[in-house]
Parts: C-alpha cells; sequence; structure tokens
C-alpha cells in the first residue's frame, strides 16, 4: 500500500501534464502568461520528481547505509574500550 500512493499521485500528475500542456500559451515572450506556463509545467515536473523518488527508494538506501555507518562507528568504539580496559589490567 506504501507504493500505491506515490504512483497515483504521480499518474494524476503526469495526466494534468497531458491535460494542460498543450493549452498553455508558451513561447511568445516574456508575457505573464508565458512565465506563468513555465513556472507551472516546472512544478509539476518537480512534483513527479519527488514522487518518482519515493517510488525508487532512494531516501531508504540512504537511511540504510547510515545506519550502517552508525554501526560500525559504534563497534570502533566498543573495540577501543576493550583495548584500553586491557591495557589497564595489565598495567595492574
Amino acid at each position: 500500500m506504501r507504493g500505491a500512493k506515490p504512483v497515483l499521485f504521480m499518474a494524476l500528475t503526469l495526466g494534468m501534464l497531458i491535460y494542460a500542456v498543450p493549452r498553455l500559451d508558451i513561447g511568445q515572450g516574456w508575457t505573464a502568461a508565458n512565465v506563468f506556463g513555465i513556472g507551472w509545467i516546472a512544478f509539476a515536473l518537480l512534483v513527479v520528481a519527488a514522487h518518482l523518488h519515493e517510488l525508487l527508494g532512494v531516501e531508504e538506501e540512504t537511511k540504510r547505509q547510515l545506519l550502517k555507518v552508525k554501526r560500525l562507528k559504534r563497534w570502533q568504539q566498543e573495540q577501543s574500550a576493550l583495548g584500553r580496559r586491557k591495557l589497564l589490567q595489565l598495567k595492574k
């Protein structure tokens, strides 16, 4: 169910783009309507990119990699602490 939401919203956004782009007046200089049309298309493409990012699971992969790094650092700290304890015990 988690993957259904981004697919639905991306499909709606793409449908909106397919419907609206032919109706926008773009390419007639720097008029307000032209600037609005370009901005609107850019925003819609940004929404599609965000949903595609969610579908591909890029954020989840990054979280997994960060978790691995944290575990490694914690293990290194534990090993360092164990080594210090052994040194202190040998000195006694």
